[in-house]
């Protein structure tokens, strides 16, 4: 067992070969935070490690003890009022309008395995022994609440799994106005904070702040979990890079809103809290009732950013993703939204479909535009009926006719929308989220379905299940392309008007689980106009995810890095797109846009009959390349090597978990004259191992190297900048560059 109890010091140590993670109960019943971090050896008792020093002005829990205050000790679920004027981890509205509680020590229990919680996403375990888990259970005698911790710690990864449960035991009605996931005190400051940041088209920019006194957040109150920030944060120390040094990570297993922030005190003390963002959330809770919060994710390294971001691969992409494509090679598909747009007829498809049979892809997409009378972006969401103008033989038929051919079919839909130019608005108005007496804000012309009722959400089930079950399909593309506002339930009374939000997050999962039950063969990808909702909650019914609508070769170079601090390459859905861009008008050559997208689930967004004969020969060579290697990429080791967030080049690789192949991708933007030489030092490999190392390209650079010269030399990667630049721009050098390298170990 990987979780001990000391009575007589009533200290609790969960700990594996990395990491350990201590707490223990305090005088006052409350339970303190003692260490996180690098594995330590078990002892009895570690009060060494906390300090109790009678300090100016405190507000302390004890008359004849001036040492203890909750605003000067470390706490794992901190109550605001009583002594600690940080901010809280929880906050409780009772009936007599105090705010005030005290969650005192109750119980425990330790057990193996992990458990399960109802309605909403969360990593898991096959077996027992794969996990321990630690029960904390804590009790309000004032209030009758009672709250369960939840602490799980993995065998074999440094990463602590953590929620709460409240339940409430008393007679008076309570209600929950913060209930973070968890909480997490460090002795100091001194470190630098990670987010992911941005807006559509370019989202999850890394960006890293020195922490300092005060409160350092990111958030999201969209209704989802934003293209805007992340649910993650870093706390990096100043000297960690992405293969060395110490770095906690921290990611919140939720689709909505969402609130994660360091608060650094005047004592240098960092406070961290992960949870459903406060702000329009309230939770009453009668007698008998609970609530559960989503799962927080905490993880550290001492191997670098590399480190941290490989253990959520490895936890995402194998304990939180689930069923049938879990380990499956991703097809290469192709999405006809940027050959079409809405412009399609079954003539114009099936052209498509069999110039792409030709060149070796393996499913064919079917975006938007195929239902009711959808024309243009005004009308027909909520109504998921083939349009017959377009389709004449419908779904069915087009999927067949797909089928025939060779390839399987995929479609599009966006079912927690509506249109007021469709059939379901006209028969149900109230359905919309819309306040009484207030004008409703449109997004891209459509409405947001209030899926926190049951009826809206098995409605639109019962429509996709008929479409689903008529058809031969093989993926879904499950769209969401505007933000929540003006968020309120014609089906709800007053005092449940908090719990709108979170509420439609439930049905969101809901209505996946349904569907993927009912269809557990159906590969789904998740999307929110592009990457609004790239998070790990859906990665437990969408294995994969549209990681941005910007299929720009060069700003994919920037989406996919940042994704990659959480999110595994096989998550990260990832086209080859036509030129000139469609987002940025910009020319990058085909090789270019396919050595990007080969880092993900890889396929194309294009019309294959616009190709030259020549640019459909190099389109097969790439299947035929992503083919070969796609487990390798998909399911590899994967490491940042140079971020374009801070130079002019960027550089990835994939790792075989035998370390005997590798895939090195290297990409410069702008084109330098008389520059330095370059190589690049790889992560990863054999040091004792011989690599044959040649670029991908026929006639390209070719050599072999010891596992040791790449690790600690590096990989040459000087060109013709390094000189005059005298060669024939022919699409390889110049602006805009990249090189991908096949590593083989040579036996």
């Amino acid at each position: 067992m990987a979780i001990c109890f000391h009575e007589s010091s009533k200290e609790f140590h969960l700990y594996n070969k990395d990491i350990s993670y201590i707490l223990t109960v305090l005088e006052n019943g409350q339970i303190g935070h003692i260490y996180f971090g690098k594995k330590l050896r078990d002892r009895e008792s570690f009060a060494h490690m906390m300090n109790f020093r009678p300090r100016p002005m405190a507000v302390c829990a004890f008359e004849n003890n001036m040492a203890f205050s909750m605003e000067h000790i470390k706490q794992e679920y901190p109550v605001y009022g009583s002594g600690d004027m940080r901010y809280p981890a929880v906050e409780v509205l009772q009936e007599n309008g105090s705010r005030i509680s005290e969650f005192v020590y109750s119980g425990h229990r330790i057990y193996k395995g992990k458990p399960e919680f109802s309605g909403l996403p969360a990593t898991y375990v096959e077996q027992e022994d794969e996990a321990d888990t630690l029960e904390l259970y804590l009790e309000d005698r004032v209030s009758g609440t009672e709250v369960t911790l939840y602490y799980t710690i993995f065998t074999e990864l440094p990463a602590i799994a953590r929620s709460v449960k409240f339940t409430q035991t008393g007679e008076q009605t309570i209600v929950l106005e913060r209930a973070m996931s968890m909480s997490v005190d460090f002795p100091d400051k001194e470190f630098e904070m990670i987010e992911l940041t941005g807006a559509w088209a370019r989202e999850r920019a890394v960006k890293m702040r020195k922490l300092e006194h005060g409160v350092q957040a990111v958030y999201s109150m969209r209704g989802c979990s934003s293209h805007n920030y992340n649910p993650f944060l870093a706390l990096k120390r100043a000297e960690t890079t992405e293969s060395d040094g110490e770095v906690y990570g921290f990611s919140l297993v939720y689709s909505g809103n969402f609130l994660a922030q360091a608060d650094v005190d005047t004592y240098n003390v960092t406070r961290v809290t992960m949870g459903i963002h406060p702000n329009t959330f309230s939770w009453e809770l009668k007698r008998g009732e609970s609530f559960q919060t989503p799962e927080a994710v905490m993880v550290y390294s001492d191997h670098g950013l590399n480190g941290m971001s490989q253990t959520y691969h490895t936890l995402y992409r194998s304990r939180l993703a689930r069923g049938y494509w879990r380990d499956r090679e991703r097809p290469i598909l192709i999405n006809n939204w940027e050959a079409t747009y809405f412009n399609f007829n079954e003539e114009k498809i099936m052209k498509i479909v069999r110039t792409s049979k030709e060149l070796g892809i393996e499913l064919f997409v079917l975006d938007d535009g195929w239902f009711g009378k959808r024309d243009d972006d005004t009308s027909s969401l909520g109504d998921w009926y083939p349009d017959l103008k377009k389709l004449p033989e419908g779904i069915a038929g087009l999927a067949k006719k797909v089928e025939a051919e060779g390839m399987k079919f995929g479609l599009w839909f966006e079912p927690e929308m509506t249109n007021k130019e469709s059939r379901l608005y006209r028969e149900h108005p109230d359905w919309i989220l819309a306040t009484p007496g207030r004008k409703v804000s449109v997004g891209r012309n459509q409405y947001v379905l209030d899926f926190s009722r049951d009826e809206v959400v098995d409605a639109i089930f019962g429509q996709m299940k008929k479409v689903l079950t008529e058809a031969p399909i093989s993926y879904i593309k499950w769209d969401m392309n505007r933000s929540m506002s003006e968020v309120y339930s014609a089906s709800a009374g007053a005092q449940d008007q908090g719990k709108v939000m979170h509420q439609y997050i439930l049905g969101v999962y809901r209505l996946y689980d349904m569907l993927t039950k009912e269809f557990p063969e159906i590969l789904f990808e998740s999307c929110a106009s592009g990457g609004a909702r790239f998070d790990p909650g859906l990665l437990y019914y969408a294995p994969q995810c549209w990681t941005s609508d910007d299929t720009d070769a060069v700003e994919r170079c920037k989406i996919q890095y940042g994704t990659s601090f959480v999110y595994p390459v096989s998550s990260m859905g990832s086209h080859v797109s036509a030129v000139p861009n469609h987002q940025l008008l910009r020319n990058t050559s085909l090789e270019m846009r396919a050595n990007v997208a080969y880092f993900g689930t890889f396929g194309y967004e294009l019309d294959p009959n616009r190709l030259t004969d020549e640019e459909k020969q190099e389109v097969k060579e790439q299947i035929a390349f992503m083919k070969k290697y796609r487990r390798l990429i998909q399911y590899g080791t994967f490491y940042r090597l140079l971020s374009p967030f801070e130079g002019n080049e960027m550089a990835w690789m994939v790792v075989s978990e035998d370390r005997k192949q590798a895939v090195v991708g290297y990409y410069k933007i702008l084109q330098s004259v008389n520059g330095p030489y370059k190589k690049v030092r790889l992560q990863g490999l054999d040091p004792d191992r011989k690599y044959h190392v040649r670029r991908i390209e026929e006639g390209q650079y070719e050599e072999d190297l010891y596992g040791d010269e790449l690790l600690w030399y590096g990989l040459n990667v000087s060109d013709s900048s390094s000189g005059e630049n005298r060669e024939v721009y022919n699409g390889r050098n110049g602006d805009y560059q990249s090189r991908l390298y096949l590593l083989e170990s040579i036996e």
